[in-house]
C-alpha cells in the first residue's frame, strides 16, 4: 500500500493530501530511509514522521484497505512519541 494511503487509512494524518505534502518534504522515514508518498509500506516497517515540534515511531501491525475509526488503532503500534521544546518560557 502506498504511504500517503496507509496514513489517511490509519488515521495518523486525516487528509492524504497532508500526508502526500508531509512525506515528500522528506519528513517521513521508512525503516530509517526517506520515503516519499509513492512509496510502499508493507506489515512490520517503522515509520518515523516528524510533524514540526513532534516526532512520532510506529510500527505497521496490519494493512487494510479500508476501516472504521474505531479499529484504526488495530494497523499501527507506537513505539515512541517525543515532543521538541525550544526551552522559551
Amino acid at each position: 500500500m502506498r504511504l500517503d494511503k496507509f496514513l489517511k487509512i490509519s488515521r495518523i494524518i486525516k487528509r492524504r493530501t497532508i500526508a502526500k505534502e508531509v512525506a515528500d518534504k522528506g519528513r517521513i522515514q521508512i525503516n530509517g530511509l526517506t520515503a516519499k508518498s509513492s512509496s510502499e509500506v508493507k506489515v512490520g516497517d517503522e515509520l518515523t514522521i516528524n510533524f514540526g515540534n513532534k516526532t512520532l515511531v510506529v510500527k505497521i501491525e496490519k494493512i487494510v484497505e479500508s476501516t472504521k475509526k474505531e479499529e484504526t488503532k488495530e494497523m499501527y503500534s507506537i513505539i515512541s512519541e517525543e515532543s521538541k521544546s525550544n526551552g522559551a518560557f
